[in-house]
């Protein structure tokens, strides 16, 4: 089993909630990168969302697997219950992959555990905002240097919660019993081969860059890269895990089935309660089965125009056909051309390769 990883800082926010009781501050430091993963490295897969296809889970495992991982798997990974009190599970019913005390200790578990170099969530759904009050944040911050926790959806939740609270970076993309299951099937437009190649990119280290189809406003940013689905990252809002202010970031947002008006509505959401106050940048990726997407660049123009800072859309990350990998927390610099139609060269996303060389 490999050692631990040496941590890479980066510039990190003084403000953000602390390890402990809710609403404690950090004492000013630095945001520590997760270490680049070799292969032979154990992860662990855990659901803290929604119940997994055994089918799917196995499948995904299997390419991780054929990446030269070694993979484990959450004791209650396959479990399935109801949103309501315990009882017989009715399929009809939305389901969570077990209680949410079980999804909680697998995830503690999990990155508690010295031998594990990466905590890989199974799938998205619901449920990981569930999980955080059961969560022993002492526990988690005292654990070994930073490893990897990956995701994507509806873990952005644990994607905030992570950074905030214990000040290291995460890494949000494609998951097992998601897209990663698909990975050795058709795949006519190379989307599959492009995003497990961006997902080794950056897990075992290398720059990542995504292109952008177009620029909603031009312009240069660099900062620390924060965000990930918007309907979460709205939900956490005036919690003890809300996302701290991305004054100074690069702001990342997608997510998917959200009609535009609802899009519109949560980014006023954000924008009046000052999340977005001092952004350095917005990057948006997928917007999968989201309505007119002229109408959504419009909405965008709109809402996030006013803030003075380069808007560049189109990245293949969120939901869509192609998964890139991104890590949050990371520094980027983010290029936005002055092309203000859709094309090849409507600028990039660029992060810096994985901190922490072991």
């Amino acid at each position: 089993m490999s050692g631990g990883a040496r941590a890479e800082g980066v510039e990190g926010p003084s403000d953000a909630p602390a390890a402990g009781l809710p609403g404690e501050r950090p004492a000013r430091g630095r945001t520590r990168r997760y270490g680049r993963l070799r292969p032979g490295d154990r992860v662990a897969v855990v659901a803290p969302s929604g119940p997994a296809e055994p089918a799917r889970l196995e499948a995904g495992c299997a390419v991780l697997r054929d990446l030269g991982l070694d993979v484990v798997v959450g004791k209650h990974a396959l479990d399935r219950v109801n949103l309501g009190a315990p009882g017989p599970v009715r399929d009809d019913w939305h389901r969570l992959a077990g209680a949410d005390a079980d999804r909680a200790a697998d995830l503690q578990a999990a990155w508690c555990d010295p031998r594990v170099r990466a905590v890989i969530c199974a799938r998205g759904g619901y449920g990981a905002t569930r999980v955080l009050d059961h969560l022993d944040w002492d526990a988690l911050a005292a654990a070994a240097a930073p490893k990897i926790l990956h995701g994507s959806s509806d873990i952005t939740a644990l994607h905030a919660a992570f950074g905030a609270r214990l000040g290291v970076t995460t890494s949000f993309g494609p998951m097992p019993a998601g897209l990663i299951a698909d990975v050795g099937g058709p795949d006519p437009h190379g989307d599959l081969a492009a995003t497990l190649d961006g997902l080794r990119a950056a897990l075992f280290g290398g720059p990542v860059a995504l292109p952008g189809t177009h620029a909603l406003r031009p312009g240069r940013a660099e900062g620390p890269l924060t965000g990930g689905t918007l309907t979460l990252l709205t939900a956490l809002l005036g919690t003890p895990y809300a996302p701290p202010p991305a004054k100074g970031r690069i702001v990342f947002l997608e997510d998917v089935t959200e009609a535009p008006y609802r899009i519109d509505r949560m980014l006023v959401q954000l924008l009046q309660a000052g999340w977005f106050d001092g952004a350095a940048g917005v990057a948006l990726g997928s917007w999968e089965r989201s309505g007119d997407p002229a109408e959504l660049d419009a909405v965008f123009a709109a809402r996030l125009g006013p803030l003075g800072v380069p808007v560049l859309a189109g990245l293949p990350a969120g939901h869509g056909a192609r998964q890139f990998t991104l890590e949050l927390g990371a520094p980027a610099v983010l290029d936005a051309s002055g092309d203000l139609n859709p094309g090849p060269d409507g600028g990039v996303l660029t992060l810096e390769a994985p901190g922490g060389v072991r």
